[in-house]
């Protein structure tokens, strides 16, 4: 089995919430080959250096820097996909549907389409509306 962590899964999983126990115990259960996207990293990085520049130089931005080094280290330990052609043309045949979700997400549900991958996200709403693609939400 292969599992790809949407960018809220990954954010419980690296902050060791309670929510990303419950995901850790749940990985651990049932042993699946975990991955993540570029997306997610994409989303990652952003929303950390948003963090950090609004911070004053120096001293203020260091837990910023430290969660963002924690983030990447994390990426480094699970497989990554990348938003390749086969995803690119999914996304493309999805968007001209005009789905009600996000444009980040509906590139990670291309990524995950084109790998046939189980996408674990809290954003069942949304990721429903995408036709073919397997989701569930591990947080709760």
């Amino acid at each position: 089995m292969v599992v790809v962590l949407d960018t809220n899964h990954f954010r419980e999983y690296m902050r060791q919430s309670a929510s990303g126990n419950v995901l850790r115990e749940r990985l651990q259960d049932s042993r699946p080959e975990v991955f993540t996207t570029i997306i997610t990293s994409q989303e990652s990085a952003q929303g950390w250096f948003a963090w950090i520049n609004k911070q004053p130089p120096g001293h203020q931005q260091v837990h910023g820097y430290q969660v963002y080094q924690q983030s990447l280290e994390s990426l480094a330990g699970l497989g990554l996909l990348g938003f390749d052609e086969d995803a690119a043309e999914l996304f493309e045949e999805l968007h001209q549907m005009r789905p009600r979700i996000g444009t980040m997400d509906l590139k990670i549900a291309s990524i995950c389409l084109a790998h046939d991958v189980l996408l674990l996200s809290r954003n069942l709403r949304d990721f429903e509306k995408v036709p073919g693609l397997k989701v569930e939400n591990w947080l709760d």
